[in-house]
């Protein structure tokens, strides 16, 4: 008895999307064939996931009743190409995802094949050819319209950009210099990334407006690089040349703000810059923001290692917070801060170390002077021990 036309191709299509395996497989083979898709990180990858569940569904139904894209899908794989365009991963990247889904679909299928005829066979290849060729015809003209359109609303465009960059949707540098090219842009590298907003713990969520006027407010003239503004909640988050640290104090307290600026990262990791700024800022004792201080890379590091999530390693947070004094040339410098650190008081450290109260005052302001950081005060005495500390 023959079977009914297609039949064996549905229950191919049943088996194959009933098997999560197959949608793995099809994931892997992306992320490990796509130079753009492998740089992605973990939070990228459901929605990698989700579309090529999508996509496997989709096509196998066209196989199995030898039907064609309809203009749900059609939209859908515009809108798929719109969102591309919006995060800065390139065209070709995506066409090529699709194109090496098509050869593990194909690949699994062939697993398949004692379930199946030639004309199985042909009908599948035919079904992707035809599909792969309309939707790149079709994403192609939805990317390039979309490109289009950010970059005739340049303020939008811009801020859509940042946002990407903190939420690390750049798969790769290579994307990040296409999508700032499209936009006629250069951006600030080195950089300082700027997280800052009111005191006030009941603060309602920040206007765009607020971030802009922050970002006039620290605008270094005469520079060829474009900052960038964007607002998380109640804060503004910036992107400015590095020169433009200097003033962050000084621009802060006329607002009465506080804020935490990152400047020892590169931009491909603007999103780990954002992380330690906006966590610094939620996690930060009220007396580490005394006289005005803004939090800097080492605060940020040594309260993200008090939190149980460090981004650097021991040695590195170490030589941020205590600078120069890890020069061999300084250590009678780290010596005096030790010892006024294990002792409690100036005089008690001069005792230990042989030396005259004011020589030990006088080593204790130059520990101020080269790290920046009064042992007298007690958060910067506190991240001067844990670097001392985690450097023994």
């Amino acid at each position: 008895m023959t079977s009914k036309p297609y039949e064996a191709r549905e229950s191919v299509r049943q088996e194959m999307v009933a098997d999560p395996r197959v949608v793995e497989a099809i994931v892997a083979a992306v992320h490990e064939q796509v130079p753009v898709y492998a740089a992605l990180d973990d939070s990228r990858l459901p929605e990698v996931r989700a579309i090529a569940a999508w996509g496997l569904e989709r096509l196998l139904r066209l196989w199995a009743t030898d039907g064609t894209l309809e203009p749900g899908d059609l939209r859908r794989f515009r809108g798929i190409a719109s969102a591309r365009a919006a995060d800065g991963r390139p065209v070709q990247a995506v066409l090529r995802a699709y194109r090496v889904a098509g050869t593990v679909l194909t690949e699994e299928v062939a697993a398949r094949a004692p379930h199946l005829a030639a004309a199985d066979a042909f009908a599948l290849a035919r079904m992707l050819l035809a599909t792969l060729d309309t939707l790149s015809e079709e994403m192609a003209t939805a990317y390039a319209a979309t490109s289009e359109d950010l970059a005739g609303d340049r303020t939008r465009a811009l801020r859509l950009l940042f946002d990407d960059l903190i939420a690390g949707r750049h798969a790769s540098a290579g994307a990040l210099t296409d999508r700032s090219a499209r936009l006629g842009v250069q951006l600030p590298d080195p950089f300082c990334l700027l997280a800052a907003g009111p005191v006030a713990t009941d603060r309602p969520d920040l206007a765009h407006e607020t971030a802009t006027d922050l970002l006039d407010a620290l605008a270094v003239p005469g520079g060829e690089v474009t900052p960038l503004a964007t607002v998380r909640g109640s804060r503004a988050v910036l992107l400015l040349p590095l020169a433009a640290s200097e003033r962050v104090t000084a621009v802060l307290g006329e607002r009465s703000w506080r804020g935490c600026v990152i400047t020892g990262e590169s931009l491909e990791r603007v999103a780990v810059a954002h992380r330690l700024a906006a966590d610094a800022l939620d996690t930060a004792p009220v007396h580490a923001h005394r006289s005005g201080r803004v939090l800097t890379d080492a605060d940020a590091h040594v309260l993200a290692l008090l939190a149980g999530r460090p981004a650097a390693a021991p040695d590195h947070i170490a030589r941020l917070v205590l600078g120069p004094l890890t020069d061999a040339a300084q250590r009678h410098l780290l010596e005096a801060l030790t010892a006024y650190i294990d002792s409690g008081s100036a005089n008690a450290a001069a005792r230990s170390l042989h030396l005259h109260p004011q020589s030990l005052r006088y080593r204790l302001r130059r520990v101020h002077e080269l790290t920046g950081r009064d042992p007298r005060d007690p958060w910067q005495r506190l991240t001067l021990d844990i670097a001392r500390t985690i450097r023994d």
